[in-house]
């Protein structure tokens, strides 16, 4: 979740395939499987995932990195670095860490879940839950979820992000968020282009609380994080707190040149059910499982639902590479990047290969390869992937 200019960075995250290696097409037909009773992986194969974590954080100038890749060929957990800047301790694969916009899967399964239970509709306009919003009267909640609402996102906005970086433990509520863009005109007509705003899912947690009539983090709790047995993943809303252990975040957003800031306790209400989320590396393992199946959270007909949710006609959105209902496929690696200041994290899955790949950094610096600029967890995957074959 990069803030004002770098939001375009973080957009690039999703979508460019400079960040990924080329991936199998993926199969329909076969279903993502739980890694938990794979064998360890080969020792050469483990050595080339080191290899690729050692080399990648050494490039980027990130402090840590913990990743997992699982597969039917075993599975691998590894980490590089320290805990944080300043630090000796290294990352352990327990250590919580912010999730960032990996968030959004989880805020796009729950209004799947109110869907499959008959309470909302995908065609009800935004309008009719939050009014007064650029092209509120027309985006629908299918449009907010896949991005094509044209409703900008409130990062774009001067007031918000001023007052974010001068107090960034502000406990922001979500109202504040959404009225900072209505003021602003729409970027497009509903389903006209396609624009990745974090306004879209701050909305779609307001809807989930008012038809649920639930605070967000309950509702979390009682549908996804308790049934699929997340014990160490909280939906943080206003708290700048983050439990032990955990990874500490540095970013440079908004800072001089070459300088850096610790940002772990950045209220991560700014992001609310866009990207507020804490978890670790073995609940995202469950997650991911939950996600790509959809065992313990969505029938098969919902699923598939989102499966099919992929925008692939509208650019900067491809055949091979597009954006659908809180998840993206990147040439047959499907998943999401999660990004807010001084953390970033990915998870992917391959259907052909049945792999996944889970990747956390704690810090979202970009750094520059051949004139591209590089998010670190997508870089990390980008290695891991083609290590995988």
């Amino acid at each position: 979740m990069k803030i004002k200019n770098r939001v375009l960075a973080a957009i690039a995250a999703v979508l460019t395939a400079s960040l990924v290696a080329s991936g199998c097409s993926s199969n329909e037909d076969e279903e993502a499987t739980s890694s938990s009773a794979a064998p360890a992986i080969a020792a050469d194969k483990a050595a080339q995932f080191q290899q690729v974590l050692d080399d990648t954080r050494a490039k980027a100038g990130f402090p840590g990195v913990i990743a997992q890749v699982a597969s039917p060929e075993g599975t691998w957990t590894g980490t590089s670095g320290v805990v944080g800047e300043g630090k000796t301790e290294p990352p352990t694969a327990g250590d919580k860490t912010r999730i960032g916009s990996l968030t959004k899967t989880m805020t796009a399964t729950v209004l799947l879940q109110l869907v499959q239970e008959g309470k909302l509709s995908l065609d009800t306009p935004i309008g009719q839950y939050v009014p007064g919003l650029p092209n509120g009267d027309l985006a629908t909640l299918s449009q907010l979820a896949d991005m094509t609402s044209g409703i900008p996102s409130y990062t774009m906005s001067d007031a918000v992000v001023n007052k974010y970086f001068a107090d960034p433990e502000y406990d922001w509520p979500p109202q504040e968020l959404v009225d900072a863009v209505k003021p602003l005109p729409a970027d497009f007509a509903p389903g006209q282009g396609w624009s990745y705003s974090n306004t879209n899912y701050v909305l779609l947690g307001m809807v989930i609380e008012q038809v649920l009539r639930q605070p967000i983090a309950d509702v979390f709790e009682e549908r996804l994080f308790g049934p699929l047995g997340m014990s160490d993943t909280t939906f943080a809303g206003g708290s700048i707190e983050i439990g032990d252990p955990h990874m500490d975040g540095l970013t440079d957003q908004n800072q001089p040149p070459g300088q850096n800031v610790d940002s772990t306790h950045w209220n991560p209400s700014f992001a609310f059910t866009a990207g507020a989320v804490i978890s670790t590396l073995g609940d995202l393992e469950k997650w991911g499982h939950a996600l790509f199946t959809g065992d313990g959270v969505l029938n098969a007909q919902t699923q598939q639902l989102r499966r099919d949710s992929i925008v692939r006609d509208i650019p900067p959105n491809t055949a091979t590479m597009g954006y659908g209902f809180g998840i993206g496929d990147r040439n047959g690696w499907w998943g999401h990047d999660g990004d807010i200041p001084g953390y970033n994290s990915v998870l992917f899955h391959n259907y052909d290969s049945d792999t996944t790949i889970i990747v956390l950094t704690n810090s979202d610096n970009t750094f520059d390869v051949d004139g591209k600029e590089l998010f670190p967890a997508p870089a990390v995957s980008a290695g891991l992937q083609a290590a995988v074959g």
